[in-house]
């Protein structure tokens, strides 16, 4: 059996920024294992597998560790296979996911998602995450994903975190997001994940449906420009709705290639 494959650099306009995803055409749903297989060989942050029904694209995504339920790269990275690869002509799209009906529009070379909004609210911080960071945040709060709130950028670039302790609990399928008011722009973040074999995801669309609204509020803006702080750095344009978020992007085509599994 052979796989069309397309691996894409989401939320950035240029080869080896923002983050990679592998994208995987397929005719029918494969089996869960081999899927779980194939995204662990590929050996990045995501791997989009889509079926493309023409008026909706059926679309899942995994880790090399496991499936999410939401994943924001990979979502764009499938709509700029499906527009800039394969020919889709429509200038919206419409995903059929496990967090339900997702949307992305194209304007020009921009993709912008339609994801659902997840409010966090706040929280107790564990103590194994606690205990593994060099500084404390002001405030915490959770969604699906923690979110822990500093005072400046500088400390999100510069936070330090005990591997060893941060691992000694998963809080799948979430991570933690280390955030704070950006200086060029309206904020930031960082995003890690304990017990994941990609211990800080460069650039994470699922985390902003958290982080969105609560900037959000706290900065009294709908629309807001956001920067992911990783090696390979991201960007964002975000805005907040009633209920869902606006994420904009670009992205980059690095490769494409055949799977061949026996």
């Amino acid at each position: 059996m052979k796989l069309n494959y397309y691996q894409i650099d989401a939320f950035t306009d240029k080869i080896f920024g923002g983050n990679p995803a592998k994208v995987v055409q397929l005719d029918e749903w494969l089996d869960d294992d081999l899927l779980q297989d194939i995204a662990r060989e590929n050996a990045v942050d995501a791997t989009a597998f889509f079926i493309n029904g023409g008026e909706e694209v059926d679309l899942r995504w995994f880790t090399p560790d496991l499936e999410l339920d939401l994943c924001g790269h990979a979502t764009l990275a499938t709509a700029h296979v499906l527009r800039s690869i394969l020919g889709y002509e429509k200038d919206k799209m419409t995903f059929k996911t496990n967090s339900g009906t997702l949307y992305v529009h194209i304007e020009n070379d921009v993709y912008v998602m339609d994801l659902p909004q997840r409010a966090p609210v706040k929280v107790e911080l564990p103590n194994f995450i606690k205990e593994s960071l060099n500084k404390q945040p002001l405030e915490v709060l959770k969604s699906r994903d923690y979110i822990l709130v500093y005072e400046s950028e500088s400390d999100v670039r510069n936070i330090e975190i005990d591997k060893m302790l941060f691992d000694n609990e998963n809080i799948d399928p979430g991570g933690v997001a280390i955030t704070a008011k950006g200086d060029n722009s309206d904020f930031v973040s960082r995003f890690f994940i304990p017990q994941a074999t990609i211990f800080e995801d460069p650039v994470t669309g699922s985390a902003h449906a958290s982080l969105i609204p609560y900037w959000s509020n706290v900065l009294k803006k709908k629309k807001m420009l956001a920067v992911q702080l990783s090696a390979r750095r991201g960007e964002l344009t975000c805005t907040n709705e009633e209920d869902r978020v606006l994420i904009a992007g670009k992205a980059k085509t690095y490769s494409e290639g055949i799977i061949k599994v026996d």
